[in-house]
Order: C-alpha cells, then structure tokens, then sequence
C-alpha cells in the first residue's frame, strides 16, 4: 500500500470519495487531499474531474455497470464498487483516458486496498464495458422518469421534484444540464478594476474568457491555460457563479443606505453589496459560524471592501433592534437544499431526500419570521435560495406573505435590465436555469417591501 495515497490520483480519488461516503463535504475532502499531495497540474485536475465526475453520474454508472456484472451491486464489497466506479467513469466518459490504462490502474488500486480475490473481478467487468459500452440499451428520452434516473443520475425523489416542476421537455433539458460540470465563473471587482481590463489580462495570460450574458461584472473562464490567473493577489476578482451574482443586484441597494445580509459567509454577495454601493453603504453581514465570520472579514480585505461589519449570529433567533434601528435592506440568501448547484456539490443528489427539503422549508420561514422585523417601513428584503424545490420556492413565499400583512411582493422585471426579462416568473420573481441561461446555476428569488 501507498504510503502517500494522495499522490496517486486514482487513489486519491478513491480516499475523497470514501469520506463523502461516510458524510464529508467533497469540495471540502477534495481541497484538503490535494493541499497535502505532490502531484503536478494535470493530475490534480484528473483527481478533481474523477470525483466530480463519479458523484454526478453515479445512477448513470451503475446502470452501465450493471449490464455486466451477474450481481446487484449492493451484494458487492462497497471498497470495491468505489472501484468499478472510478474505472467505468473513465471507460464511459473520459476519451482522452486510454482503456488499457482506465482498466489497469483499477485493477492495480483494488489490489492496493488489500481485495486481491477481487482483482480478477474488476479486470473482467470492465473489459467487458469496454467492449460492450456502445450497445448499452439506455432509457430513451420519451421514458422521462427512467431517463432522468440512469441517463441523468438522479435519485427518484430528485425525479418527482423536476418533473413536478418542468414539463417533460423542459425537465429533460435540466437533468442534462446538471449531469454536466458547471461553468467556471468570475465576478469582476469593480472597486479595483473593470471586465474589459481583466478579460485583457486573462487572454494575455493564456486564458479563453468571455463575457457573461447578464451580469456586467460577470466573466466565464471557457479554458484555463498554464499560469494563474491574474489578479488573485489584487483583488481584481471573486470565484462566483452567475446567478448567484444576480442577487445583489436584485436587493435595489444604494448608496448610504443600511444594510443587512442575513446568511452572508463566505461573502461573495456581501462583497458584491459592497462593490455595487461604492463602499458608500453599511453592511452587517452576519453567520452562524465564528471561522464563517473569519471568511467574509478575509474576503473584504481582499477586495478592498470597506463598511463591512461582519458578526456572530445564530438567525434562529430574533436579533435586538427596535425600528428606528432598522435596515433599508435585507439580504436573506437561507440555508437550503442546493438543488440548483448540483453540478458543484453532486453528493447532494445522495444525502439528501424530500424529507431534507421539509425540514429547510420550515427552516427559511423561521429565517424570514425573525429578519422581517429589520425591516424598516418602506425597506426591502429579498429571499433567495439556491434551490428549483417548490417548497423552498413558490411555497416560501406564499407562507410568508400569509403571515406577514406588512408586506408586498414586488415585481422584480420593473426595474430590471430588458435583457434580464427571461430570468422571472409571470409572478415577478427570480428562477433561474442552467439549461435556459447560458449554464449558470438554478437560483431562486423573490423580493418583499414592507409598507409604510
């Protein structure tokens, strides 16, 4: 066995996917691994496209490796399924991975782990993959619950939710969608520099970028080239994806205003806030979690983020604040089921269920029950979630309303761009979608005003 398995990228691959497993967060298990490896760019990048790519289409993997193996796959050892796993997602998705070698290093891992009965076993299944793949009797589109299942790797419940939601063209084009790996995205920091300048600076660096489509600080990094990219040390930038940029813009903040994000860590939106108000406005940016509040303090210093006042604070409960100490705006981006960043947290497609999203829902209202009193008459607060679930969605605003008379939906397309007038809802609200939208996230939002 290895000494140093993390610098085995098949292996390391193998020990990420153990953790998430076992409970781990795979961004946070990943990161962790490959601080402490010694491998070079180009391995490090197969160990991330590896356990990115296995923990997004792992129902579509099992279906292929069904196929050929004469048992179910929960009668085999759980070691060596991770195997089989990490060499049919090569087999079946990575062209630029030689068969020999996919085939080879499983059979070479599975012995490392101490399953020599078993190397027999994997060798013959995925040789029989390699030669039988083009003939798999995949689930055709017009079978829509089947092929969001094994074509698109969701779960059953995750399935119900998207057919409920989308009519079956639509929820085809949207499980495809999330069985891809999400863009890489950046949100220009206008309080150091502006998107023409460091698109200038990423091609001269040997970067393919482009514009996003809605956002105006927004880039899509399409190839990354050898070097960093520019700007890191500066602050010229954020790693955020599009929709999630959406949101500040949506609060209506302004200059001199006071201004409240409610769930703010890591601080990307905050951050945002900042930029767009010119450091010209308060924020209080508050998280549960003290090494959370460290994050968004880092991030403002970074970006040159000033007015950032950034504390500890369980939401739960009903922060101290009479009216005349209240907000011109609030920002409750809540805790959620994630369904719209699957693409970036995949594992979610397996530890979570409908019972998961129950238990948010009720969650979010209590968020909103206790933020809405913040709000100063005349103020507004925007809900957003990353979540396409009607609960977290539709429902959440629909309980909110019928418990606060105080407040009023508001059309967000009023004062919206005209090239934004795709991204809302007959009802004025936010969703957002990878397959309508250019590949950003799936993002909900809806915004309130408190009467005078």
């Amino acid at each position: 066995m290895s000494s140093r398995p993390e610098d085995s990228p098949r292996r390391a691959a193998y020990e990420v996917l153990l953790r998430v497993d076992e409970g781990a967060f795979a961004d946070l298990v990943l990161d962790s691994t490959l601080k402490r490896s010694q491998l070079d760019s180009r391995d490090r990048g197969l160990v991330t496209e590896l356990v990115y790519g296995v923990l997004r289409l792992r129902m579509r993997i099992d279906f292929a490796l069904i196929q050929f193996c004469d048992r179910p796959l929960a009668r085999i050892q759980a070691d060596v399924v991770r195997v089989l796993r990490l060499g049919a997602y090569q087999l079946l998705e990575l062209d630029r991975v030689p068969a020999h070698a996919a085939v080879n290093s499983s059979v070479e891992l599975v012995r490392e782990l101490g399953q020599e009965q078993a190397a027999g076993f994997v060798n013959g299944i995925l040789r029989s993959l390699e030669r039988g793949k083009a003939d798999i009797d995949w689930p055709q589109p017009e079978n829509i619950r089947r092929y969001l299942q094994h074509v698109c790797s969701m779960p059953v419940w995750l399935s119900k939710e998207v057919m409920r939601l989308l009519p079956n063209a639509e929820a085809r084009a949207l499980g495809e969608a999330l069985a891809t790996a999400a863009p890489f995205t950046l949100r220009v920091n206008t309080l150091k520099t502006d998107r023409e300048q460091l698109l200038g600076e990423l091609v001269a660096a040997g970067h393919q970028a482009r514009a996003c489509r809605f956002v105006p600080e927004g880039i899509i990094i399409e190839k990354r080239g050898e070097g960093r990219l520019p700007g890191d040390a500066e602050g010229w930038y954020q790693v955020q994806d599009e929709a999630s940029m959406l949101i500040a813009h949506l609060l209506d903040a302004r200059p001199g205003q006071k201004i409240l994000d409610g769930c703010a860590a890591p601080g990307g939106k905050t951050t945002h806030l900042a930029a767009l108000t010119e450091n010209q406005a308060e924020i209080v940016a508050l998280d549960k979690h003290p090494q959370r509040v460290e994050l968004i303090e880092q991030g403002a210093v970074r970006l040159g983020c000033t007015n950032i006042y950034a504390h500890q604070w369980d939401l739960t409960e009903r922060p101290d604040a009479d009216e005349d100490q209240g907000y011109d705006r609030v920002l409750l981006d809540a805790p959620c089921s994630g369904l719209g960043v699957l693409r970036r947290n995949p594992e979610g497609r397996w530890n979570k269920s409908m019972v998961n999203i129950r238990d948010l829902a009720e969650l979010q209202q209590e968020l909103l029950f206790n933020v809405a009193p913040l709000v100063k008459p005349g103020g507004k607060l925007l809900y957003s979630v990353c979540s396409f679930a009607l609960l977290e969605t539709d429902q959440a605003v629909k309980d909110f309303l019928a418990a606060h008379s105080q407040f009023v939906l508001e059309d967000l397309r009023e004062h919206a761009a005209p090239e934004w007038e795709d991204l809302f809802t007959d009802s004025g609200t936010l969703r957002s979608y990878p397959h309508r939208h250019d590949g950003m996230d799936a993002f909900f939002a809806a915004r309130f005003r408190r009467l005078d």
